[in-house]
């Protein structure tokens, strides 16, 4: 293994477990690694620290093992064992209600730059960095390992997410199938709600499953209220709030795609027309035009609006702007549940932009609950930096 040795005193992060090397931080590469390649990683005393996947960046070295070789034949098997052992712990991969749920969440799982969600029996894997994209293969056959006879396909979706460089394939497709296997959809249970999952074409691996426990909350305060669901993909939050008896749904988002997506699975769990309406229009432009008092629950629920730091102050000005328009268009007495999913947005900053749209508002708003990602979207302790999805129920009078 090639060697990359750090500078005096910069080994403090690797030995409180951090899984990050930072280009700054090395001093010499001793051979001469290509991206993706495992390499050990030496403090300027000589003492081995760890090993992981060289990359070219900010980030140099992504860890995947303090004590254990990376390269023993069982390695992927044994993490992916651990990774499906903490969602069997927790209730998840046996449940009857809900048959779909993160495998592997990057760093909170030990293998940084890879995510790979379940689907009743598929596998969908994204590829962040170059190292977990040239494992690809390897990590499929320790998924074989893994669920046995229960997996039915594992299917790489890594062109959008694994860095671009020269000599690598990004092209979407099954890694492995069973032969009886044809759909790229099929239904998922989640809490008893049946959604239509496309992975092939979908967003990301095809369903938003960090909002599983926060869809359950909307489902619980949905009783006797309008409900209107903004950047709403396929309709997850929509569906709780009418199974949990809301009087009529909105649900709202840009993608012809997505609303198509959100009627079928409307009328998969059930309900039709008389109660559930779909707007494919801009959700900000939309939420602007609302009467006031028209709905007596919101859901803000935007994409990313600040993938780097660079982006960071436009991002806070776009929630404060979105957040202001909803609490001062909601029902006295109405709920607003509002979340950032941008990683470099922070609690504090996120809180303190919806604080200035509650200010500018002029009404009195009360936070009930803060709100995150679930446990399948588990966070490694030594990496803060994994708890990306942050939101508040509020209560605006």
């Amino acid at each position: 293994m090639d060697r990359i040795i750090l500078k005096p005193r910069r080994e403090e992060s690797l030995l409180r477990f951090h899984p990050w090397v930072f280009s700054g931080a090395v001093a010499q590469i001793i051979g001469h690694p290509s991206e993706g390649d495992l390499v050990s990683v030496v403090s300027s005393d000589g003492k081995l620290l760890a090993c992981g996947h060289y990359q070219i960046g900010s980030i140099a070295v992504r860890i995947l093992s303090f004590d254990e070789d990376p390269t023993l034949p069982d390695f992927w098997e044994k993490m992916l064992e651990r990774a499906y052992k903490l969602r069997e712990a927790y209730g998840l991969a046996h449940s009857g209600s809900t048959n779909c749920y993160r495998l592997v969440h990057g760093e909170g799982d030990g293998l940084p730059g890879l995510i790979i969600d379940y689907y009743d029996g598929v596998c969908v894997m994204q590829a962040h960095s170059v190292g977990m994209f040239r494992a690809k293969g390897t990590i499929c056959e320790g998924l074989k390992k893994v669920y046995g006879k229960q997996l039915k396909a594992v299917y790489d979706k890594s062109s959008g997410t694994a860095p671009f460089k020269a000599g690598l394939e990004l092209i979407d497709g099954y890694l492995w199938k069973a032969d009886d296997f044809k759909a790229d959809e099929q239904a998922v249970l989640e809490n008893g709600k049946k959604f239509l999952v496309n992975w092939s074409e979908g967003q990301k691996t095809g369903f938003f499953l960090d909002q599983r426990e926060n869809r359950a909350a909307v489902g619980r305060l949905a009783k006797g209220r309008k409900v209107l669901n903004l950047f709403c993909y396929t309709g997850g939050f929509s569906i709780y709030a009418l199974a949990g008896g809301a009087v009529h749904v909105d649900s709202v988002d840009s993608s012809k795609k997505a609303m198509d997506m959100v009627d079928r699975n409307v009328a998969l769990n059930g309900f039709g027309p008389d109660v559930h309406t779909s707007y494919c229009t801009d959700a900000i432009d939309f939420v602007k035009n609302v009467p006031d008092g028209a709905y007596d629950l919101m859901i803000v629920d935007p994409p990313a609006f600040a993938k780097h730091r660079g982006a960071l102050k436009n991002a806070l000005r776009a929630y404060q702007r979105l957040n202001a328009a909803a609490i001062a268009k909601v029902a006295p007495g109405g709920f607003v549940f509002t979340f950032s999913c941008s990683q470099v947005v922070d609690k504090e900053a996120f809180a303190l932009a919806v604080f200035s749209a509650a200010a500018e508002s002029g009404r009195s708003v009360r936070i009930l609950d803060r709100l995150n990602q679930p446990a399948d979207h588990s966070v490694n302790i030594y990496h803060p930096e994994g708890e990306y999805l942050k939101g508040l129920l509020l209560y605006v009078e």
